[in-house]
């Protein structure tokens, strides 16, 4: 099959990012100071994150600039940081609520681990990155480049690193239009079915791995997924065929790729910023951290996977993850061991509030 190089606002390379001033943003004091007294006000330590509806959050103007930031990330070039969360007005649990709220206006929060947890504490708890059942946000450990399970991801900052922990972002379209270049046999393999596992974080009706290819296409667009830490876990599990030479090399040509210095963007994320980023279209690492001894100081942010209201379609082959693959669905995210009650009337409630559908769980209908 011939496929083409994609065409696209996400297609960037480091040099056009760090000369181009549109995916950062800033709010002014006044939005700080608005979004400080909103959530001193709104917060009360007694409620449960599923208690709080979008109407208890007035976000003021610097909600404006938040979305703005969002459609960049979403439409654009699949990154955005907006600098000046009102951190230092803010006690961690005032700034964790803070976080909540701005999801509430952006999208349904989507489960993210075994605990089905909604918004991710990101701290170096002693995780083995490299276990079983994984999970980088809870280690110190550098990180493979890798897609979150949702549509858009947020990761806003309280506490940065004593040393390291430096962020870093590729776009999975420029690795495509890269690997096409110099490799096109290999971009045949990488829109062939890779095995990822789910690393024991699987739901009752979910089994312990899924296939899915690392580039597809819907509606004209470019869809990427890798996590070479996934797809390794996997290649333990039964039934899971093992990898072919070919799909090795495509594997490891692709992380060639995505550290390469005209694709890789780093950036150091300090207290108060918010990153947004695009799941589809970016893929994303971390260096290693030294945290500091004081508890108080030690490395913290605060993660959100979303389901915005305008998202589009994406390729079938996305399903087995997904679970829908319509636009403007609540889809996505790790369901876990404790996706209750609970769980389901917050994201039915939450998806009326946005005008969104609830995803049917239905498989497309394979051609």
């Amino acid at each position: 099959m011939v496929y083409n190089t994609i065409d696209s606002p996400a297609a960037w390379h480091v040099p056009e990012m760090t000369k181009d001033p549109s995916w950062r943003f800033q709010l002014d004091p006044d939005a700080q100071s608005h979004m400080a007294r909103n959530i001193v006000s709104a917060f009360d330590p007694e409620r449960e994150l599923f208690d709080y509806r979008q109407a208890d959050f007035d976000l003021g103007p610097g909600m404006d600039v938040i979305h703005a930031a969002a459609r960049v990330a979403h439409f654009g070039c699949g990154l955005a940081v907006v600098k000046g969360l009102p951190r230092h007005q803010l006690s961690e649990a005032q700034f964790r609520i803070l976080n909540w709220a701005i999801g509430l206006h952006l999208g349904v929060a989507r489960p993210q681990g075994a605990k089905s947890q909604y918004l991710s504490e990101v701290r170096a708890t002693g995780m083995n990155y490299r276990s079983p059942g994984g999970r980088g946000y809870n280690s110190n450990a550098a990180l493979d480049f890798h897609t979150d399970g949702c549509d858009l991801v947020t990761l806003a900052c309280y506490n940065d690193a004593k040393s390291g922990g430096q962020s870093m972002a590729s776009s999975s379209v420029s690795a495509w239009n890269t690997l096409l270049a110099e490799r096109p046999d290999l971009a045949e393999v990488a829109r062939e079915t890779f095995y990822f596992g789910r690393n024991t974080e699987e739901a009752p009706d979910e089994g312990p791995f899924y296939g899915q290819p690392l580039f597809d296409e819907a509606d004209g667009r470019l869809f990427g997924k890798w996590n070479r830490n996934r797809v390794r876990t996997a290649q333990d599990l039964e039934g899971v065929p093992q990898m072919t030479p070919e799909q090795i090399e495509c594997g490891e040509l692709m992380d060639d790729i995505l550290q390469r210095p005209q694709i890789m963007l780093t950036m150091w994320l300090e207290p108060g910023d918010l990153q947004i980023m695009n799941n589809h279209v970016m893929l994303h690492s971390r260096t290693n951290f030294e945290d500091f001894d004081e508890p108080e100081k030690k490395r913290l942010l605060y993660r959100l996977w979303l389901a915005p209201p305008d998202s589009v379609q994406l390729p079938d082959s996305w399903w087995p993850f997904f679970r829908s693959v319509e636009p403007g669905t609540v889809r996505g995210g790790i369901r876990g061991h404790e996706h209750n009650a609970a769980c389901h009337a917050f994201e039915k409630r939450q998806a009326e509030t946005l005008g969104m559908r609830l995803g049917s769980g239905i498989r497309p209908t394979q051609p």
